[in-house]
């Protein structure tokens, strides 16, 4: 049976390990598809349970010093809302992290005080070396002689474990990451050192005895580990998105039980209860107010710091915080299914996702450490041959090793790994901050290249709560009845307007009837029974099917002023038309005129009259306008732009955009919208606030461009560093970098790397 769940990997630390765990883990039967973040040091495998399990994939990575722990899925805990980030490993995974730091500090504290010591022992020597300092004196030259090798015997024992494994993986198994890069060159300075040490005597008529490398292996590994401390505590700061949605949640609520208020877990609440909010609690789930009225600050979801007034019949979201009154309301969605969850669910997928920039510096990375060694083994072997008839077998030789153990040193690729995966969770989280969630990474790259924004009229362009305004009878039937019927029929619709009748209905206290044998006739109305007749209502296309005819002359002059009409009929006569209108968002000419100053062409695609459509579009500053057409006509509208090699982007909030929304480039639902177009969205705005699209367009740009800086550095750095660290200078300007300039160019590369994206959390959208 097919299977997709997300493991933790523990063991994991770069770009080139997430390389061996995915390739290890493919090659397991049964394993479908796998998908590594190695910032989030997560796997997503889809695999068929028949035929493997957790064991099977941890026998295979164990050797390798790589193991997978099972997270708990939605269903598993889908009552739970109280404590998703248990769930979710969010809270394990931050403990874990925070030991792991913990450790880590521990052990550079230790080795730093060490690092410097050696640290002023060679800038001493190079400073005598011109003169700007006296000479050591042979009796301290002679302890620290004595004392270099115990300093470096202690570093390899308190930080130098992970490296040796490595070096031991690569010769057992033929696999190679960063731990084994810095293990090779560290292992090999360390025992030419202490061989030389050991054997000063019978090898001084062969080698320079000044020549050792005591200090590299100390400084080398200790600024590795001091930036693999640095680089931790920088991922760490990466996902706190997560952890702030998760910190909203409520850990309690109030119920009424047997006619008295009971305070009970969170995870106690089932459906249907009706539960009691006081001024400053958090509601605790999904729900519709039910007693009382109040106003709620909904900024978690929408962004906008001024509270919402609720009343009876009104919805209210879990985590958003009762400001005034108080209120009771009834349970309708808990655990995973409430919208908070829904909303920290997408914002993990889409941190976890891989951006398509993403694949060339995994390709890159995961044939990076043996070409690596290969370099390393070939500068050696060419400073040995090239350097020994110039400078000798003993300078050749230090210079040799010098370049081996600088070139792995250097070329780690943990800041060409870092260089999307940071950049997409910073920018994921901060999206989710601004109420723009994201479902995945390709969304993100795709949204800044857009030429194209495609919007639909109604809830995206207009408010999406229009209201009758005009009421044209055409037979003798009464104001009171013609509305019933109409609002019965509409009723079992979720369009706006469908809503905008009923509540007239409401307002005006006319009784609704009872439909029955109800139908909806796609693109252009619905039909059902009242009292034994068939009635419809709809657009003109349902009276064109029925065969009938009506004024033109009054839908036009409705449809000029930005009125949508709506008729009534039985199957031999038209019985009357309401028009209705709903007015342009107060933001929406701002954001369309942002998006004209981003560069972007705004077409208005619509299943409306094409007068009215066009009244909006005018008002709204619209560039172009496609009127009255059907959800398929939709679909066939986005294809044929996509055909002139426009990237468009779709922004919708009904059922009938959800395969507009899938087919674009990039699908924008409004968070108000219903459920079926926001799953069919790359891109929710929560609110249906429309400006928030220029921010999301913006928050694209942003991240990418944070990505593109990444690989930049990344690339640039190892570009000039593997030469450099080659000794390719040498010949030209006697260049050639000591290894400990290496280890320290490489941790800060890394920082940089993470640094660089934790930028994009302070810049403004």
């Amino acid at each position: 049976m097919a299977t997709n769940k997300t493991y933790k990997v523990k063991g994991m630390h770069c770009a080139s390990c997430a390389s061996i765990v995915e390739r290890a883990v493919k090659k397991v039967d049964g394993v479908e598809k796998v998908s590594i973040n190695s910032v989030l040091e997560k796997a997503d495998i889809s695999f068929d349970s028949e035929k493997v399990d957790l064991g099977e994939f941890n026998k295979k990575l164990e050797p390798l010093g790589y193991s997978l722990l099972q997270e708990e899925t939605d269903d598993e805990v889908a009552s739970v809302a109280s404590d998703h980030s248990m769930h979710t490993g969010a809270k394990q995974s931050k403990d874990e992290k925070l030991r792991e730091i913990k450790a880590m500090r521990a052990g550079v504290r230790g080795a730093v005080p060490v690092a410097v010591i050696s640290i002023l022992i060679m800038t001493w020597e190079v400073l005598a070396q011109y003169s700007l300092v006296g000479p050591i004196s042979d009796s301290v030259m002679g302890f620290f002689h004595h004392l270099l090798p115990i300093l470096a015997t202690y570093i390899f024992v308190l930080l130098g474990k992970p490296y040796l494994l490595g070096v031991y993986r690569f010769f057992r198994y033929g696999k190679a990451n960063m731990d084994t890069l810095i293990g090779l060159g560290t292992s090999i300075a360390f025992l030419y050192s202490f061989v030389v040490s050991a054997f000063e005597e019978e090898l001084a008529p062969y080698l320079s005895i000044q020549y050792n490398f005591y200090e590299v292996t100390i400084v080398v590994i200790t600024f590795v580990a001091l930036g693999k401390y640095l680089e931790a505590k920088s991922k760490l700061k990466t996902g706190d998105a997560i952890e702030k949605l998760i910190g909203l949640q409520a850990k309690v609520a109030i119920v009424v039980r047997d006619g008295k208020e009971v305070e009970v877990k969170i995870e106690e609440v089932k459906h249907g209860d009706v539960l009691v909010v006081k001024p400053g609690q958090k509601i605790p789930v999904d729900g519709v107010v039910v007693e009382g009225e109040s106003y709620v600050d909904e900024a978690m979801i929408t962004g906008e710091p001024i509270p919402v007034k609720k009343d009876i019949g009104q919805g209210v979201v879990a985590g958003t915080i009762n400001t005034t009154g108080t209120f009771n309301f009834k349970a309708t969605k808990i655990g995973s299914e409430t919208l908070l969850f829904q909303i920290i669910k997408m914002v993990e997928e889409a941190q976890g996702s891989k951006a398509p920039i993403q694949a060339l510096a995994d390709k890159i990375s995961a044939v990076f450490v043996p070409v690596v060694l290969f370099i390393a083994v070939m500068a050696f072997g060419l400073w040995m041959y090239l350097g020994t008839p110039v400078m000798g077998s003993s300078s050749a030789l230090s210079a040799a090793l010098t370049s081996f153990v600088a070139i792995l040193v250097i070329a780690c690729p943990c800041a060409l790994g870092l260089a999307t995966p940071t950049a997409i969770i910073v920018g994921v989280g901060k999206g989710a901050r601004e109420g723009i969630l994201v479902k995945d990474a390709a969304t993100l790259e795709t949204l800044h290249k857009a030429d194209v924004i495609v919007m639909d009229k109604t809830g995206t362009i207009t408010k999406g709560k229009p209201e009758i305004t005009d009421i044209e009878m055409m037979g003798e039937m009464k104001d009171d009845e013609f509305i019933s019927i109409l609002a019965a029929l509409e009723s079992k619709s979720e369009h706006p307007i469908a809503h905008a009748i009923v509540s007239h209905a409401k307002d005006n206290e006319i009784a609704v009837k009872n439909v029955s044998e109800f139908e909806a006739i796609k693109g252009k109305g619905l039909k059902g029974s009242i009292d034994g007749v068939e009635y419809f209502a709809g657009n003109s296309k349902v009276l064109a099917d029925l065969g009938l005819s009506y004024d033109s002359a009054v839908v036009d002059r409705g449809t000029r002023q930005g009125k949508t009409p709506v008729f009534l009929a039985k199957k031999d006569a038209v019985l009357g038309i309401v028009f209705v209108a709903d007015q342009v968002k107060e933001n929406a000419i701002e954001t369309i005129n942002e998006l004209h100053r981003l560069k972007k062409k705004v077409i208005m695609l619509t299943g409306d009259n094409v007068n009215t459509a066009n009244y909006i579009a005018k008002l709204a500053g619209i560039d172009e306008v496609i009127a009255e057409v059907m959800p398929d006509d939709k679909l066939s509208a986005i294809k044929a732009l996509q055909a002139k090699g426009n990237i468009v982007v779709m922004a919708g909030d009904g059922v009938n955009d959800a395969p507009a929304l899938a087919q674009a480039d990039v699908g924008v639902a409004m968070g108000t919208g219903t459920d079926v177009a926001i799953e069919s969205a790359g891109i929710t705005l929560l609110g249906g606030d429309i400006s928030k699209l220029v921010k999301a367009v913006k928050l694209s740009k942003m991240t990418m461009l944070g990505i593109k800086q990444n690989l930049f550095f990344a690339f640039v750095y190892n570009s000039i560093g593997i030469p450099l660290a080659a000794g390719a200078f040498y010949p030209i300007f006697g260049w050639l970098l000591p290894p400990v300039f290496a280890g320290f160019a490489m941790a800060m590369s890394s920082v940089s790397v993470v640094s660089n994206s934790l930028r994009i959390k302070a810049k403004k959208l």
